[in-house]
Order: structure tokens, then sequence, then C-alpha cells
């Protein structure tokens, strides 16, 4: 299936009708400045759907875009460091973890996206691990991986592969166009 029409609905922080109304939610999760917003931006093909910033704590809402009329694609604010107060990322957790597991929603996938680069830090694997817990099915993206050397990528991806399991790990590179028919395959297919 491909994307044939994507657009920013509105952004929640509680409870909302819409996530109530059955249509398909993917979310995508991870750490402050991993892409999230430029994985959806990728996938979409439009280049400023999804706000994106150099500024760590951009997202904090939950950002809802509507894609083919069909499915929910769920822009998670990112966790993990953000240039905000400690109250502000204390607020931003608690929404992310009632979203994903107390709000009893139902994600068909959550995305876990992960720099490619930085690998998988400390919160990375507590997020799949409670993921996990809750029995979320999760595809696991390494992103910006067009940031390590050619000669680096293979060695890498089998550090990331042993931490995080039997997960299968989608490569990926907004800038480059890597792994978008392969997410984007996983995902609506």
């Amino acid at each position: 299936m491909n994307i044939r029409s994507a657009e920013f609905v509105k952004g929640v922080v509680a409870a909302d009708e819409l996530l109530e109304n059955k249509k398909t939610q993917i979310a995508f999760i991870g750490r402050s400045n991993v892409g999230k917003s430029s994985v959806i931006n990728s996938l979409t093909k439009q280049k400023n759907l999804a706000r994106t910033s150099s500024f760590p704590g951009k997202t904090r809402e939950i950002n809802l875009f509507l894609i083919n009329k069909s499915h929910y694609f769920v822009d998670l604010p990112g966790y993990g460091f953000a240039k905000v107060s400690a109250v502000k990322r204390e607020e931003i957790f608690r929404l992310i973890y009632w979203y994903l597991f107390d709000s009893g929603y139902k994600q068909k996938f959550v995305v876990l996206i992960i720099d490619a680069n930085v690998g998988v830090s400390e919160k990375d694997l507590k997020m799949l691990r409670d993921l996990e817990y809750h029995k979320k099915k999760v595809i696991v993206v390494a992103n910006k991986i067009d940031k390590i050397k050619k000669n680096e990528v293979k060695k890498q991806l089998e550090k990331i592969q042993e931490i995080i399991g039997d997960y299968k790990i989608i490569p990926y590179s907004s800038d480059k166009r890597i792994g978008i028919n392969d997410l984007t395959r996983e995902i609506l297919d």
C-alpha cells in the first residue's frame, strides 16, 4: 500500500474522540532529536508535514496525522533529554506513558526509532522492555544510518541487534531515502 494522502489533524495532550474513532494507530517513539518527525515526513513525502527542529523536545503533544483517510501516524514527544524544565520533562514522560500504556488506545505498531550512530541507549532499552511488557507490536528503525561510515554499518547494526534481540531492524535515512519502502511495507501492508 502506498501513502496517497497525509494531513496534520491536531495535537492532543489528553483523551480525545479522534483517538477513539477506530482508525488504525501507528505510533512513532524515540529519544528527543532521533528524527521521529523526519521519518514521518519522509514516509509521507511531505517535507514539512511534521515539524522538525534541531532543538531537542520540540514535540510536546501527541501529534496526529491522517494517512490515506484510514490510519493515524501518532508522533509522540521524545523521551530523555529535552531543553525544557524538569517539570515539563516529567509531564512529557507521563503523556507518552499514558498514551502507550494507560489510555486503552490500541496501536497496530509502535515504531521505536533509535539513532543508528549512537546505538541503543538505556532509555531506548527501557522503552523497548516496557513495550514488550505491554505486548505491543514493535518495529525498530535504526535512523540516521547515513551518518555511519559505510564500512562500519554492518558492525553497528550487529551491535544494535545483539542488544535488542530478535526484533527486525530497518536501517533508515530520511536524507538519503534509505528504508522508506521497507518501513512503509511493514506498517501499512
